[in-house]
């Protein structure tokens, strides 16, 4: 019979083999990264996992009352290191469902920043008071409260199908995105979109046409309007149309219309035209309000065939410095419509809408351009009484050049707060002589969450500089 023996160093290899067996198998045994106390001790330290908001979210007000942090552990509060929200104590408890979460009750307001502050020694593990949670901070903001979405359906009940997609798309992008936009030269072309482009790379998302030589002759071999190649091959690449009128009449009953512009202008100091006037049948100023209205009509009439929505802005900037609180020289409206006041000037607006209505144009969305306080409320009334009403009105918009981020908070808020129940823009910006317009992600982030922004043309508009922050902006929507 043949002997088996284990030599002393082959029991000491199988004795060293069998511990590291045993101690490797002492740990947890699901694989996952949550504490287990079966092999005695306590990991080292407590971590959190996640967080139901992301760092840097943008969220409506109303939808959040709780914010989950989930750690690797059964935790509680120390109720010595309070967990804040701006700098406030809030309240943190266990959430029912699993103990290593807890649910922070908040409080939130529209258009706010905050910070949630979580300070190292504030979340401590149920079973040792000693192991604490690292430090953790999660800032994050709110929307307008425009996105609440509670709008006034457009104006124009018989709205083309074109028309009401747009409107629904700027209510969509209100309060979370900013649209950029240009106005276009006088001569009906994108050359301005062609300039943003050359600078930054990308166009804006809306080019604006002005109606401002449509008094031109046709034929002239200037501008012809009948050539609609400038709008539809804009559309055709993805852009949005926005359309304005300088509304220029003559200076005198007798003048002749030439197409270099000196018989004609907006002007009321140079013009014995008068608004009033235009709404009286009989009158020479009446046949020619209509003319140059039918004229307009027929353009969009033609680009309401091709499908083409538009965001409509006449007579803007009515009430120019009429609401001056000390009387002056200078403390009158700067064009014609605005010249006799405010009724004067609503009468021609809703003149205007209901003759648009009679011809059948249904493609528009109609935007009213509010003075408010000319950014100094001090020495200005706002300009409330020259508003047409909701039932012509579907925007609110806002012309400020050379303004910083503080006015346009204020303008925006003031604004929005009178016409809660309408989408408010910035319809004009740009410079102001040497005076440049605030950059637009800092307009944004100050809380001045306007639709668009639309910078006019020549020596209004803002530099490669300004262009290239405002179009690589993460809030900026472009063509």
């Amino acid at each position: 019979m043949k002997h088996h023996f284990i030599s002393f160093a082959n029991r000491l290899f199988i004795l060293s083999l069998s511990l590291i067996l045993l101690v490797s198998c002492g740990g947890s045994d699901d694989g996952n990264d949550s504490d287990n106390t079966s092999g005695g001790q306590l990991s080292e330290s407590i971590f959190m996992r996640s967080c139901s908001l992301a760092e840097g979210s943008e969220v409506n007000a109303a939808d959040i009352s709780v914010i989950t942090l989930e750690y690797n552990a059964p935790v509680k509060t120390n109720p010595s290191v309070p967990i804040t929200l701006n700098g406030t104590p809030v309240t943190a408890t266990s959430n029912p469902q699993t103990a290593m979460k807890l649910d922070v009750a908040v409080t939130l307001e529209a258009d706010k920043q905050y910070t949630l502050s979580v300070p190292s020694g504030a979340v401590i593990d149920t079973r040792d008071n000693k192991r604490t949670a690292k430090a953790f901070t999660l800032t994050f903001k709110t929307r307008s409260a425009n996105v609440s979405g509670n709008f006034d359906a457009l104006c124009d009940p018989k709205a083309t199908d074109a028309t009401r997609n747009l409107y629904e798309f700027i209510k969509e992008q209100y309060g979370r995105k900013i649209m950029s936009a240009v106005v276009a030269n006088v001569n009906w072309n994108n050359q301005e979109a062609e300039k943003v482009y050359q600078m930054t790379g990308k166009y804006p998302l809306f080019n604006c046409y002005d109606f401002i030589q449509i008094y031109v002759p046709k034929g002239n071999g200037w501008i012809n309007y009948d050539d609609l190649t400038p709008v539809t091959s804009w559309a055709s690449a993805g852009g949005l149309v926005q359309m304005m009128w300088h509304f220029n009449v003559p200076k005198t009953e007798n003048t002749k219309l030439e197409m270099n512009g000196s018989g004609v202008t907006c002007t009321p100091s140079e013009t014995t035209f008068r608004g009033s006037n235009a709404l009286k049948s009989g009158t020479w100023e009446n046949k020619y309000f209509y003319e140059q209205m039918d004229l307009v009509c027929d353009v969009l009439l033609r680009l309401q065939e091709k499908d083409i929505a538009i965001v409509w802005r006449p007579f803007h900037e009515a009430a120019g410095n009429a609401t001056y609180k000390v009387p002056a020289s200078w403390t009158t409206a700067w064009f014609w419509w605005g010249y006799e006041g405010a009724e004067v000037h609503k009468k021609l607006w809703i003149a205007m809408y209901e003759h648009f209505q009679k011809r059948g144009v249904h493609n528009l969305i109609w935007v009213w351009t509010t003075q408010n306080y000319n950014a100094d409320k001090t020495k200005y009334n706002n300009d409330a009484d020259w508003y047409p009403g909701d039932k012509y009105v579907d925007i609110v918009g806002r012309d400020l050049y050379g303004e910083t981020v503080q006015t346009n908070v204020q303008e925006y808020k003031e604004i929005s707060e009178r016409y809660s129940h309408k989408v408010v823009t910035l319809s004009e910006c740009g410079k102001n002589g040497s005076t440049p317009f605030a950059k637009i992600s800092q307009v944004w982030s100050g809380g001045a969450h306007w639709a668009w922004f639309m910078p006019w043309y020549g020596s209004n508009m803002p530099d490669a500089e300004w262009w290239k922050d405002a179009m690589n902006s993460p809030n900026v929507l472009t063509r």
